[in-house]
């Protein structure tokens, strides 16, 4: 009896002992993994967290993202973090608050806004003697006395109130050839008129019709691309017009009755003349002296006629 009992407690270590090894061996694989299922530069990783532990000469970091951090190695650290290197793990560490960027845990390279840079140190006012830069976020030497801010003892970056910049130095009066700006309290180069290439050319038209003349006129225009500063070189004609002559056709048109009608009345065919050049005003005025002569004649002729008519009325 003895002897039974004995052999159902070894048998019920030996199952105990054989679940606890195959727990621990897919455990174990789920965090070792192999490089082929981790992602880039992970020696180690899990599903659940990420790397965890990272290819040679890479740093370990705990990249958060949404309610989770999930471990990732990267090459570099990123901004307010430097990187620690140890024999065991890379890891990078968050430097210290109101640091942008930081060589070690005491030594900022970079403030936070509001902040300003001295000898390491990001200090919320700057040490006396010193002034502090905006731009560069770091206290610097005074700026000159005309300038309201600036990116160190001889650059400005702001001038004071009625003053204009121009590279780094504060004017009065800005040089000629150049114009200010009272918007931004700058000397800036004028700005010349740009336009684009000219379209092509409209139909042939006349009092905005095509039809029923045939002396008129064509238009052709281009686009304004930049228009000029104050100072800068005015913009060139934009619109042109040249005559044109075409075939005369009638206009679509329609009487009472349903006749059709042309439309070019003697009003037109009146102003249409003054479309005429020189010689073609030369031309119909001497055809109006031969129609005048050739009427002349023949008012004689029958004046003549009427003269034998009463002399000789058989």
């Amino acid at each position: 009896m003895r002897l039974q009992l004995l052999s159902l407690v070894l048998t019920l270590q030996c199952v105990e002992f054989t679940n606890c090894q195959q727990h621990a061996s897919s455990q174990h694989k789920q965090i070792t993994g192999g490089n082929a299922g981790c992602p880039g530069g992970c020696q180690t990783c899990s599903d659940d967290n990420g790397c965890m532990t990272c290819k040679p000469r890479l740093f370990f970091f705990m990249e958060r993202k949404g309610m989770r951090e999930i471990g990732v190695c990267v090459h570099a650290c990123p901004s307010s973090y430097y990187g620690v290197r140890s024999p065991d793990i890379n890891t990078c560490q968050k430097c210290k608050v109101a640091c942008d960027s930081c060589f070690n845990m005491n030594f900022c390279t970079r403030c936070s806004a509001g902040y300003y840079l001295h000898w390491g140190r990001c200090q919320i006012s700057c040490p006396e003697g010193l002034f502090p830069s905006d731009p560069l976020r770091e206290c610097i030497p005074d700026c000159a006395k005309d300038c309201e801010t600036c990116m160190n003892s001889s650059t400005c970056a702001r001038c004071r109130v009625g003053l204009y910049l121009l590279s780094g130095k504060c004017h009065h009066v800005c040089p000629e050839e150049f114009e200010t700006n009272d918007q931004l309290m700058e000397c800036t180069p004028p700005v010349h008129c740009e336009v684009g290439e000219w379209g092509s050319w409209s139909p042939c038209s006349r009092r905005e019709r095509t039809c029923g003349f045939k002396r008129g006129e064509e238009t052709r225009t281009r686009e304004v691309l930049q228009l000029p500063s104050p100072r800068g070189e005015p913009c060139p004609i934009t619109s042109e017009k040249r005559k044109c002559v075409i075939t005369r056709k009638k206009c679509p048109g329609r009487q009472k009755g349903g006749e059709q009608k042309d439309v070019t009345n003697g009003g037109d065919r009146e102003s249409e003349a003054s479309w005429h050049d020189q010689g073609d005003r030369e031309v119909e005025t001497q055809d109006s002296g031969q129609d005048h002569g050739h009427a002349e004649k023949k008012a004689e002729d029958d004046t003549e006629t009427w003269e034998l008519v009463t002399k000789n009325p058989n």
